[in-house]
C-alpha cells in the first residue's frame, strides 16, 4: 500500500478533490484578474502595478484576520459539515464573481478576490485538522504528500488555464462558467467527506480577529518544537513565493523573454515540489520521519547555489521557442537545478506538516494550524518586501536574489536544527539505517503510544540506541554507559537524545545516583526509558547476565517493562566480534537487523532473571 491507495478510499478522496478544486479555482480567478489588469489597456503602467499589488494584498489579508477564527470554528464544530458550509459560500462568491467578470467590473473583482481569500483562510485550518482524524499515523505523511502534490498541481493548472482562457474571444463568459463550475464541483465532492467530530465543542469563539490572532500565535509558542516547525514551514513558503514571483522576470531577463518559457519554468517548479512531496512517503518508511528534513534543507541550498552558476551558462536568443531552448544541453542543467530546488522543498515541508498535525494538542489542533497559516502568510508578505528591497534598493539581479536566498536558507536551517536537536538526531539515525543497516521490526506496537514504560534490550554494539531510536515512533531516553555516552562526536548525538549516562556504583557513586534520579524523573514525566541491563557490550555475541538495576528502577517507578531483542548487529563494524569495534573497515553494508518487542511485563512481575529469559528467547527465535 502506498499514498496513491488513499485516492481510492472515501476517507481521503472527497477531501482531496475538495481542496484541489478550491486551489485550482483560487488561482484561476486570481490570475485572470491580474491578466485583465495588466493587458486590458484600461490602466497606465503605474496604475496597473498599483492594482496588482492591491490585489495581492487583498487576497492575503484575510489569512491574518480570519485564520484564527477559522481555527476556533474547526475545533468547535464537526468538520465535514463546516467544510460544506464553506464550499457553499464559495458558490455564492463565485456567482457574484461571474457577474463581475461578465461586466469587466474591476472594483467588484477585487472585492470577490478578498472574499475568496477569506473563504480560503477559513478552509485552511479545518482542512489540515481533519487529516489526522481520518488518517492513521502510517498514512499521515503519504496523505500530506498527496495533498501537497495536488495543491501545487492545482496552482499550476489554475495559472495555465487562466492564460489560455484569457486569450480566447469569449474569455469573460468562459472564465465565469469555469469558476462557477469549479466551486460547484468542490461542494459536491465535500458532501462525500466522512464526519470528523469536533475537538472541543465547549469552545467559546472569540470573534475579535486581533486579540485572537495574538492568542493563536501564543498558543503555538507553548511547544517549542511545534513553533519552530511552523517557522520552518513559513520559511519554505518564503522561498517558494520568491521563486514563483520572480520566475516570469527571470525568463524575461535571462531566457529571451518568450512567455512560453515562463509556463515551462512554472511547470518545472510545480512538478518538482509535487515529486519531492511524493518521494517523502518512500524516504519516511510509512512514518513521520524527521530525519529527512535536513536532507530537504540541504538540497534547497545546494541546488539553489548551482542554479546561480548554471543560469549564467544558458544559451538563448530573443523569443527562443521552448523546443529550441530544451535542445541546448547547458540549459537542461538550469532546469534540473530548478526542479531539484523545488523537489527538496517538498521533502522539507511534508514531514513538518505531518509533525504539527500529529503532535499538536487535539483540543486546539485547528488553532495551531491557523497559527501556521498566519505565519505562512506573513512570510510570503516578507518575501515580497525582501525582493523589493534587494532588487530595487540594493540593485541586486534576480540571480543574485536567488543566490542570497540559497545562502539564507542554509543559515535558517542551521538555526532551526541547532534549536530542535531532534531533527539532527533523526537525520543521523536515518543515515545509519539507510546506509549500513536495513532495519526491520516486529511487534513494536507492544510499546505503548503514551505513558511511561521501560524498554530492556540486549547490548550488541555502539549504535544499538540509534537503531532502536530509529524504529520507535516515540522519543526514548537511553540509559548508557558513560564511556559510550561520552565518545568523541557521538557524545553530541547522545546528548541531543537526552541520554542518561551511568556507571558502576563503585566507580562513581555520584554518577550512579544521578542516573537513577534522572530515570525516575523521566518516568514520572511519562517518558519512555530504555536500559541495557547487561551493563556492557557483549564480546562473544552471547547474552550477558542482567544486572539488578532494573528491579531498583521499577521499585521506585512501577511502570510496564517491554523486553526488546536486537538481532543481526553482531559482526558489524560497531560490534566487538573481531576483538574491538572500529578496528577494521566495514565488511558489509545493508546488514539485516531486526528489532522485536515482547508483550509488556507487569511491574509486580519484574525481575532481572525473568527479563533476561524473555530477551534471550527473542534473539534466539
Amino acid at each position: 500500500m502506498n499514498q496513491f491507495t488513499l485516492l481510492s478510499q472515501r476517507r481521503f478522496l472527497p477531501f482531496f478533490l475538495t481542496q484541489a478544486f478550491g486551489a485550482f479555482n483560487d488561482n484561476l480567478f486570481k490570475n485572470v484578474l491580474l491578466l485583465f489588469i495588466s493587458f486590458s489597456g484600461l490602466y497606465s503602467q503605474e496604475a496597473s502595478t498599483a492594482l496588482i499589488n492591491l490585489a495581492a494584498g487583498l487576497f492575503i489579508l484575510p489569512f491574518f484576520l480570519l485564520s484564527p477564527i477559522g481555527g476556533q470554528l474547526a475545533d468547535k464544530y464537526e468538520k465535514s459539515a463546516l467544510i460544506r458550509k464553506i464550499k457553499l459560500a464559495e458558490i455564492a462568491i463565485m456567482s457574484a464573481g461571474a457577474v463581475a467578470l461578465w461586466l469587466n467590473f474591476v472594483p467588484g473583482l477585487l472585492v470577490i478576490l478578498f472574499l475568496m481569500g477569506a473563504q480560503s483562510a477559513l478552509f485552511g485550518p479545518v482542512k489540515f485538522a481533519l487529516m489526522p482524524q481520518h488518517l492513521d499515523e502510517k498514512d499521515l505523511v503519504g496523505g500530506n504528500a498527496v495533498v501537497e502534490m495536488g495543491t501545487f498541481v492545482a496552482i499550476l493548472g489554475g495559472t495555465v488555464v487562466a492564460g489560455l482562457l484569457f486569450g480566447t474571444v469569449a474569455s469573460a463568459m468562459l472564465v465565469a462558467i469555469s469558476v462557477l463550475a469549479l466551486s460547484i464541483l468542490g461542494y459536491l465532492s465535500s458532501r462525500f467527506i466522512p464526519q470528523a467530530k469536533a475537538n472541543d465543542p465547549a469552545l467559546i469563539v472569540n470573534w475579535n480577529p486581533l486579540t485572537q490572532l495574538a492568542k493563536t500565535v501564543n498558543n503555538a509558542r507553548k511547544d517549542r518544537t511545534i513553533f519552530l516547525s511552523i517557522l520552518a514551514i513559513s520559511w519554505f513558503w518564503f522561498v517558494g513565493a520568491t521563486y514563483l514571483t520572480q520566475l516570469p522576470n527571470f525568463a524575461r531577463d535571462y531566457l529571451g523573454g518568450n512567455p512560453q518559457l515562463v509556463t515551462l519554468l512554472l511547470t518545472v517548479f510545480s512538478v518538482g515540489i509535487a515529486t519531492g512531496s511524493l518521494i517523502c512517503e518512500k524516504l519516511s518508511g510509512g512514518q513521520i520521519e524527521l530525519g529527512i528534513i535536513p536532507i530537504g534543507a540541504c538540497g534547497i541550498s545546494v541546488f539553489g547555489i548551482d542554479l546561480f552558476f548554471a543560469s549564467q551558462q544558458v544559451v538563448v536568443e530573443a523569443n527562443i521557442t521552448v523546443s529550441a531552448f530544451l535542445a541546448q544541453a547547458g540549459n537542461l542543467r538550469m532546469l534540473v537545478d530548478l526542479a531539484l530546488v523545488s523537489a527538496f522543498g517538498g521533502v522539507f515541508v511534508v514531514p513538518l506538516n505531518a509533525l504539527i498535525q500529529k503532535r499538536s494538542d487535539e483540543k486546539c489542533r485547528a488553532q495551531i494550524i491557523a497559527a501556521n497559516n498566519v505565519m505562512n502568510a506573513l512570510f510570503m508578505v516578507l518575501s515580497a518586501v525582501a525582493a523589493v528591497l534587494l532588487l530595487n534598493v540594493f540593485d541586486f539581479t534576480i540571480l543574485q536574489l536567488f543566490l542570497t536566498l540559497s545562502v539564507a536558507n542554509a543559515l535558517v536551517a542551521i538555526y532551526v536544527f541547532s534549536q530542535v536537536h531532534e531533527f539532527l538526531l533523526r537525520f543521523v539515525v536515518w543515515l545509519l539505517t539507510h546506509t549500513m543497516y536495513r532495519v526491520s521490526h516486529k511487534d513494536l506496537d507492544n510499546i505503548p503510544q503514551q505513558g511511561a514504560a521501560v524498554l530492556v534490550c540486549n547490548h550488541v554494539s555502539y549504535v544499538d540506541a540509534l537503531l532502536i531510536a530509529g524504529s520507535c515512533r516515540r522519543p526514548v531516553r537511553f540509559v548508557m554507559d558513560k564511556n559510550i555516552a561520552n565518545m568523541p562526536l557521538a557524545k553530541y548525538v547522545f546528548r541531543w537524545a537526552k541520554t542518561i549516562p551511568i556507571c558502576a556504583q563503585g566507580k562513581s557513586p555520584k554518577i550512579y545516583a544521578q542516573a537513577f534520579e534522572r530515570i525516575s524523573e523521566e518516568l514520572a514525566a511519562g517518558e519512555l526509558v530504555c536500559i541495557f541491563p547487561e551493563g556492557k557490550l557483549t564480546r562473544t555475541g552471547e547474552l550477558n547476565e542482567f544486572k539488578k538495576g532494573i528491579e531498583k528502577i521499577i521499585s521506585r517507578n512501577p511502570v510496564p517493562v517491554i523486553p526488546l531483542g536486537l538481532k543481526g548487529v553482531w559482526g558489524s563494524f560497531f560490534s566487538h566480534k573481531k576483538g574491538r569495534a572500529f578496528t577494521t573497515l566495514p565488511s558489509r553494508f545493508w546488514s539485516k537487523v531486526e528489532i522485536i518487542a515482547d508483550r509488556a511485563v507487569d511491574p509486580k512481575d519484574v525481575s532481572a532473571s525473568r527479563l533476561q529469559e524473555k530477551v534471550g528467547a527473542l534473539i534466539e527465535n
